[in-house]
Parts: structure tokens; sequence; C-alpha cells
């Protein structure tokens, strides 16, 4: 790969220059709902095993008290709280997706930002404006690794996501255009995570790490710690390490004009985008059909599916997640997609594991990420077939404000039925209007 010096610092001053009028509306309503989202994720996997375990090894390294555990009466240093916060918030693979790229872009990016909110006075427009500007940078990176990062087995969400949340930092931080491209060299030398560990707690590992990982190189370049000048489009830098032939255009092309936050999807279920509207199709057909008694199903995707998906024979409910055949079969038998259906007593289920076995699967080019073409065979042999050019929480179906704010309420009763959120969701939609949100992630934590 030729380096194309300049890229990184254009970047840089577009995180430094765009002012907080420059970002239309629409951007700023889809980081709202981010937020929301991100808080409702990030409550419904804060008392996980994972968290549970990350926070006990944290904590006993830990002298600061510095910012909020989401959902918990813990407070630890703001860098750790950065990493519990993303992991928690991505352990069930419940948080948003931006569909060009499959990153999950607000695990990695809000709890930087919100962990910095705690240290140092910020507004809510500084907040949003930083938000946006760092998923900016975040799927804008990820678009010129697209579509061969996410396949090759990077974790595309930890490898991009440090460069959001090292750029929301740096612009919450108010760094130069010279500091932030150290920081984003800081974060591209940090850059990590893989696929084999989908399925697994070591996912959380590296989301964490992107979001702690990129605060950290936005402090250190605010203390003057230098990088490269060029970190992602140089000789050996972030592109070149990768060994994909990068989408130059995604990069700066139409920069300022164009808004990745507007191309966001809220999942309504906790499983890997991809199995969306294949559920969708189960779902929707068991309603129609609540006493039917399926012999067969033939599932037809986008390739990716079955590349991330294709798993008939899963132990546990984190691997239950991204598998197709564990979604369809809990879908069908007990016409739910929650939470409950994706935990190891669920891939138990006797009815679940036998309907998992009567699932076949197949690739279909032409067929999107968000569609999918479901045959359902019933005992009595008739033939159903069903399917979906747009899954539910896409953005050519996306899920509404109330719906997002019914996610939130829900899995904050999830840990403890009287916990009112009522007043974070108030806060969150009037952002724009806040001139402190240093308590924003304190009113996650049940009182």
């Amino acid at each position: 790969m030729q380096p194309r010096p300049g890229v990184t610092p254009a970047l840089a001053r577009f995180v430094v220059d765009t002012r907080w009028e420059d970002i239309p509306e629409r951007a700023r309503h889809e980081a709202k709902r981010a937020l929301l989202n991100f808080f409702a994720v990030a409550l419904a996997g804060c008392r996980t095993e994972p968290v549970e375990l990350a926070l006990k090894t944290l904590a006993e390294f830990s002298g600061g008290r510095q910012a909020t555990v989401i959902g918990r009466d813990e407070r630890i240093d703001a860098l750790n709280a950065a990493f519990l916060n993303a992991a928690g918030a991505n352990v069930f693979d419940f948080c948003d997706t931006h569909l060009p790229t499959v990153v999950h872009p607000t695990a990695p990016l809000a709890p930087a930002l919100l962990a910095l909110a705690e240290l140092r006075r910020v507004s809510g427009p500084e907040l949003l404006a930083a938000f946006v500007l760092g998923f900016e940078i975040e799927c804008r990176v990820g678009l010129a690794v697209s579509p061969g990062h996410y396949p090759r087995g990077w974790h595309i969400t930890s490898t991009c996501g440090v460069f959001g949340s090292a750029a929301g930092a740096a612009r919450l931080l108010g760094l130069d255009a010279d500091r932030t491209v150290w920081a984003l060299g800081s974060a591209a030398t940090q850059s990590g995570g893989l696929c084999e560990c989908l399925g697994w707690p070591a996912k959380s590992v590296s989301v964490g790490n992107a979001a702690r990982n990129g605060l950290l190189a936005a402090l250190l370049a605010d203390k003057g710690f230098a990088g490269p000048a060029e970190p992602i489009a140089g000789a050996q830098g972030f592109l070149a390490a990768m060994g994909e032939p990068p989408v130059w255009p995604a990069l700066t092309d139409r920069l300022g004009e164009t808004w990745e936050v507007t191309e966001n999807s809220l999942k309504p279920y906790p499983a890997g985008f991809v199995i969306h509207p294949v559920l969708d199709c189960a779902l929707d057909w068991r309603r129609q059909h609540p006493g039917a008694q399926v012999a067969r199903i033939a599932v037809r995707g986008n390739p990716l599916l079955l590349q991330r998906t294709d798993r008939p024979n899963v132990a546990t409910g984190r691997e239950a997640q991204v598998s197709l055949q564990h979604a369809v079969a809990a879908a069908l038998v007990l016409g739910k997609a929650g939470l409950e259906q994706f935990t190891d007593a669920c891939v138990d289920h006797p009815e679940v594991r036998a309907m998992r076995q009567r699932i076949e699967v197949a690739s279909d080019p032409a067929l999107s990420t968000i569609a999918a073409e479901v045959d359902l065979w019933t005992a009595d042999g008739a033939k159903h077939s069903v399917s979906t050019k747009a899954a539910r929480g896409s953005t050519a179906n996306p899920l509404t404000d109330s719906d997002i704010e019914s996610k939130l309420t829900d899995e904050a009763r999830s840990w403890r039925a009287d916990h009112d959120v009522r007043p974070l969701i108030d806060a969150v939609w009037t952002l724009d209007r806040s001139d402190d949100v240093s308590t924003l992630a304190g009113m996650t934590v049940p009182r």
C-alpha cells in the first residue's frame, strides 16, 4: 500500500473545527437515540458474569472512585469505568450497529465520553458533538477497511471503536489538531480484537479496551505524548497493517456533509444483527400460526449470516447470541427473542434443541444483511414462505423513539422492578439544553 500523508490530519482537523451549529438536527437526534439505547444495553449487561469478574479483577488495582459503573453502586477510576461500561454494553450483542460496517459504534465510544464528563465539566451540546464526531471517525475508518476486515477475523467494533473513543475524548478535552493526531496515533497502536472470541466472555476484553485505550490515548496526547504524523494511512500505519486494499474515499469524501450516525441501527433482539431479519420472519410466522408443528425450516440470507452465525451446536447462552439456528428455534418454540431466550437454560430446552436440528441454511449474495427468506414445512406437509427486506431496527425500518424508551425502561427493571429511569430518559432528550452532564451516568444507578 502506498502511504497517503494527510489523511489523519484531515480527520483530526474535522474533529477540532466542526462546530455544534454544523451538526444537523437529524444527527443530533440520532445521537440521543444511540445514547438511550446504550444505557438500556449497559443496564442489561451490568451484572452479568463477565462484568462481575472484570470489576472484581480491576478493583484490586484501582485506587480511584472517579466514575460510575453503569447501573451499580460501585465507582472506579475513569479508565476502568470506560472499560467496564463498554464491556457491559456489548456483552449481550444488544447494542447498536452501523450496518455498512457492522461496527457497534456506541459501546466503545459513549463510556469514554461519560467517564471524562465525570472528571471535568461538560455541557450537553459538547457531549453530543463529541459523540457524533467520534462516531464519524470510527465508522469512516471501518468503511475504509470493509468489507474484508471483519470476515478476515478482526472484531471491527474493537479495532475501529478505539479511533472513535480517542477522537471523541480528544474533542471533549479541547485538543488542537496536532494533539488529536497524536491521540489517533496512540489509538491506532492499541487497536485489536478477534472474532474468534465472539460468543465468549473474552469478546468483552477488546470492546472494553477500545473504550479505555481511546480515552487513554486522548489523555496522553493532552499531556504532550506524541505520535506519528500519519498513523492511519502511513506506510506502516493501521490501514497498511490490516492488509486490506483501503477504500480511500470512505475516509474523507463529503466529510461534514454526510453523517454516519444517521446510518445507525438499534436492535430489538439481543443477538447478532444479521440474525434479526430471520428472527422477524420466524416471530411473525409464529404469531400467525401459534399451534402449528414445524417439521423443517430452510433459511436463506446474506453470506455474512452464515459466516458469523451458522452455529447449530451451541452449549451456552453466549454462543446462542451468534447462532441463527438457536435464535430461530427459540423464536418458533417459545414465540419470543428476548434475553431469556439466549441463556444456558434455553440452549438446553429440549424442544429448542430438537428444533435447531431441523434448520437448514443457505447463502444468497443477492440478499442484503437486513433481508432474509424463510421456508417452513409443517407436520401436515404444507409449505409456508415468509420474507423481509428490512429487519426491524434497521435504518429502513427503525425503532421509534418510544420503542427505545421502552427498551431502556424494561432493561432497568430487569434487575430492580422499581428502578425509575424516566429522569434519565428526559435528561437525554434535553441534552442540547444542559450545561453539565456529570450526573448523567449516575442516573442509571437505582436509588
